[in-house]
């Protein structure tokens, strides 16, 4: 029986669909949020008052009916959740562990908004631990902006993580995550998480900041200093006399141009020294001299430019005029055209932990994708990238990536290992989140290479950076980028190495002798799949590959150079756990028959892998 609907009907329901068409999503959009704030530091309470005029741009297709700040240093407070889950997790963090909970009054930190308008309206709102919740009067509309302008105060707390006052290494001031921050909303909805003490995620846009302080501090971080002549302290140009300020306090003026932060740092005992490249960029060092730091520090001067110039030349042009070492915080923290990092290291040290916040500058800084859903697209890119970096500036000839590996295996075998699609926040242990992130972060970049070739993979890395840079990539992104770049299909690798925990695990099981001909059995034990190099050793020293690609990739990679000669090339089908392979070579004429000798393929037993003869 055909069914007719009446006139009306019809047309609510095509009413309804265009609602809902409209309602719907379009797509990928970045927020916009222009910045300017004034802040004033009494260095004797540790405390500062501050103004902020934000110009958000909704470039949505959705209406906005609330906003989120992020009220960071509401987290060094006894009771919050910072402080909770560093006394309850199985293996806190050592810089924190109870620490929070002993806090003084004094020695807290906090964060209030004291009025908040939008347009010149007042809106309400509401402090909720490290989140201020605003009710809006009236809606932010797709494809308008609007201004939201405060006044807020702050108390720094003792340093504990990333952030506070005098430090270990008697640092006085590390200013990261110090003012009301715009959460970043996206195709996904908002992102307000609670600050616990993982990763960040912001919103891109300009910044003017006004710092005024002490005026025997020297100050330093995100942005390029506007008022050079007026400060000095090594900053102004060469030959300029800079005037005594009037008062006790100078205000240190900067603009830092599309970025999602801003970090400050200040002390009265810094050096400051200046380092101009011949692309135009300057490296700025910010130390505190000693017997520990000295030395080292005007040895790391030589480092940071060939670190940026690595980098650059390999994956992507950094886009700035200006990267800041400074010494501070707790360990090392990314972030715009900057980095916290301790001072008092052996040159090793201080060199690695250089070169891994610098190479943030990329993932976390211009990429910037979220990485409280994807830390290891920030950390484990950024290990990768820092591991090869330290090898070329170096000269080392070990494989750069092999700590990642062996970072990984562990994980793997720990029976605490959780999927890489684990939000950051919510790994049960630091242990499992740590290795995730930066070992096997890696090893999914460094194992990219084994699956389509280093070639075509390293291509890839610098395409990512080029496509994406500025536009919050996500796994699927990237991905995207490698099956372009190499022409096969890739959305298996990623499913299994991401979202599950699943291992890789080949063994050669048996190899039979058949006339003048080889017969080899190959099994897949793990429960992951993946394409497989198998280099036969004749005892002649002369090599030959069998190259077995997986079906679902829908292609091979490329014959890759100083690889043995392809003798063979059949698909292996996934569902299919053992692989018989004929050569057309005598047994006694055989040496050794080994699964992947370049190591580049995460077989967690590699006992397996090679059959000697």
């Amino acid at each position: 029986m055909q069914i007719k609907l009446a006139k009306p009907i019809l047309g609510l329901f095509l009413l309804m669909g265009l609602q809902l068409a409209g309602n719907a999503q379009t797509g990928r959009f970045q927020q916009a949020a222009d910045y300017k704030m004034d802040v004033e530091m009494d260095v004797n309470t540790n405390q500062y008052q501050g103004t902020q005029v934000l110009v958000y741009t909704n470039n949505s297709p959705d209406t906005l009916d609330r906003v989120f700040y992020h009220l960071y240093y509401n987290a060094f407070q006894p009771g919050s959740m910072m402080d909770e889950r560093s006394r309850t997790i199985a293996d806190p963090d050592r810089r924190v562990g109870d620490r929070i909970s002993k806090l003084k009054p004094d020695e807290i930190g906090y964060m209030h908004v004291n009025s908040l308008t939008m347009d010149g309206k007042v809106v309400e709102y509401a402090e909720v631990g490290t989140i201020l919740e605003v009710e809006l009067a009236e809606p932010i509309l797709p494809n308008t902006s609007v201004i939201f302008e405060m006044d807020f105060s702050g108390q720094v707390p003792v340093q504990i993580r990333r952030s506070g006052r005098d430090s270990a290494e008697g640092v006085r001031y590390s200013m990261s995550q110090w003012y009301p921050k715009m959460s970043e909303y996206d195709e996904q909805g908002w992102h307000a998480n609670p600050y616990i003490g993982r990763e960040f995620y912001g919103i891109w846009g300009d910044f003017e900041v006004n710092i005024t302080i002490d005026k025997s501090y020297t100050v330093g971080g995100t942005g390029y200093l506007q008022n050079p002549n007026e400060i000095g302290h090594g900053y102004e140009d060469q030959g300029v006399s800079v005037p005594e300020p009037a008062g006790d306090k100078l205000t240190w003026k900067f603009k830092a141009p599309n970025v999602h932060d801003f970090m400050w740092a200040a002390d009265p005992k810094y050096r400051h020294d200046k380092v101009e490249m011949s692309n135009g960029i300057t490296v700025h060092h910010l130390y505190i001299p000693s017997e520990e730091t000295t030395a080292n520090w005007e040895k790391l001067k030589e480092y940071t430019p060939k670190a940026i110039a690595f980098i650059s030349e390999h994956y992507g042009q950094y886009p700035y005029k200006q990267f800041s070492v400074i010494q501070g915080g707790d360990g090392g923290m990314e972030y715009p055209m900057s980095t916290l990092i301790t001072g008092g290291r052996s040159l090793g040290s201080l060199v690695g932990v250089m070169v891994h916040e610098l190479a943030h500058s990329w993932y976390q800084g211009v990429l910037a994708t979220n990485e409280a859903l994807y830390p290891w697209m920030d950390e484990g890119f950024t290990s990768y990238v820092s591991s090869l970096t330290m090898s070329d500036i170096f000269k080392a000839s070990e494989n750069p990536t092999r700590g990642s590996y062996a970072g990984y295996y562990r994980l793997a075998k720990s029976g605490l290992e959780e999927p890489m699609s684990t939000h950051a926040d919510h790994y049960h242990t630091n242990s499992a989140y740590g290795s995730a992130s930066y070992s096997k972060g890696a090893v999914f970049v460094a194992q990219m290479g084994y699956i389509i070739g280093d070639e075509a993979r390293d291509q890839g890395m610098l395409n990512y950076f080029n496509t994406w840079k500025f536009k919050h990539p996500n796994a699927n992104d990237f991905v995207r980028i490698m099956e372009k770049q190499s022409g096969l299909e890739l959305d298996w690798y990623k499913e299994y190495f991401v979202y599950t925990t699943k291992t890789i695990d080949y063994a050669v099981k048996a190899v039979n002798a058949k006339e003048n001909t080889t017969e080899i059995i190959l099994e897949r034990v793990g429960l992951m799949p993946m394409p497989i190099d198998l280099v036969i050793t004749y005892k002649d020293g002369s090599q030959e590959m069998v190259y077995l690609p997986l079906e679902i990739m829908r292609g091979e990679k490329p014959v890759e150079e100083g690889m043995p000669t392809r003798i063979l090339s059949e698909d292996w089908p996934w569902t299919n756990l053992v692989k018989k392979v004929t050569i057309p070579r005598a047994l006694d004429t055989i040496k050794s028959i080994e699964i992947d000798p370049s190591k580049r393929m995460a077989d967690i037993n590699p006992d397996n892998n090679k059959k000697e003869f």
